[in-house]
């Protein structure tokens, strides 16, 4: 269940199942900026468009698409969805902003500015994270498969298949594009992969144990877990929050192992 999170796969992954495979890099992190974040804001989509902060929040009769003012945390412009839907992920695409739903199968695309609706699709089975670039939209359901979606019609195109060393990474949630690469996160724990969109292989692992420990998230919420990946391409500063997380962060990331 998505809903919960997956402690066993945390532990497997930071066990070293896969985690620790002697040729994946791993990656620390050192805290460059801390700044407010909604402790309400159950995070499912974070990105950063022509330098300013989005993010999609979820929970039925919760969810909404906002624009945040990123050093104080404040939301300066907010569009709720329908009380049916559990939102999940979103990103730019264009002039538009597109969000998925969790089960509903269907997804919505807002105009960027002004956040009026433009437009719906439809998906089979969940959806979770979003990503794109100037050629795709990448989407992510839980399992260990990205699809991949033509950014005119958000047909599904294709799909690629996330392995390290050969085994198949599930859980995978929110996504960011990062200078090629394809972030994402590992729900359950605090694990970014790092992803070569081309072949589907883990590339780098980044660990972010202790960046907000449990007990200082000011819940005990089990789904107030790491989720929500931002890069800003132009100042090249990585930004990572959580869900229902009191703080967002900037980091930058350190190689820890070869």
């Amino acid at each position: 269940m998505k809903k919960s999170a997956s402690f066993a796969l945390a532990a497997a992954l930071l066990a070293g199942t896969n985690f620790a495979q002697a040729a994946i890099p791993v990656y620390g992190f050192v805290v460059k900026n801390t700044y407010p974040h909604d402790p309400q804001a159950f995070t499912q989509g974070l990105f950063i468009k022509d330098g300013q902060l989005f993010e999609s929040t979820g929970q039925k009769g919760q969810s909404s698409l906002r624009r945040v003012d990123l050093k104080t945390g404040k939301v300066l412009q907010k569009k709720e969805l329908a009380d049916e839907y559990f939102g999940e992920g979103s990103t730019p695409v264009g002039n538009t902003i597109v969000n998925l739903t969790w089960q509903s199968n269907v997804g919505f695309i807002f105009d960027a500015k002004t956040f009026t609706l433009k437009g719906r699709f439809n998906y089979k089975g969940e959806g979770w994270g979003l990503a794109s670039d100037a050629k795709n939209v990448y989407m992510s359901d839980g399992s260990a498969e990205i699809r991949i979606l033509d950014p005119k019609t958000l047909e599904e195109r294709r799909r690629i298949r996330v392995t390290a060393e050969g085994k198949p990474i599930v859980q995978l949630n929110e996504l960011e594009m990062v200078d090629g690469e394809l972030y994402a996160n590992v729900w359950g724990t605090d694990v970014i992969a790092r992803i070569d969109p081309a072949s589907g292989n883990v590339v780098g692992w980044i660990d972010l144990t202790g960046l907000l420990p449990p007990a200082q998230r000011g819940t005990g919420n089990v789904d107030a877990v790491l989720n929500g990946i931002a890069y800003d391409d132009k100042h090249h500063k990585l930004y990572v929050t959580g869900k229902l997380w009191p703080k967002l962060f900037e980091i930058e990331l350190v190689q820890i192992r070869r």
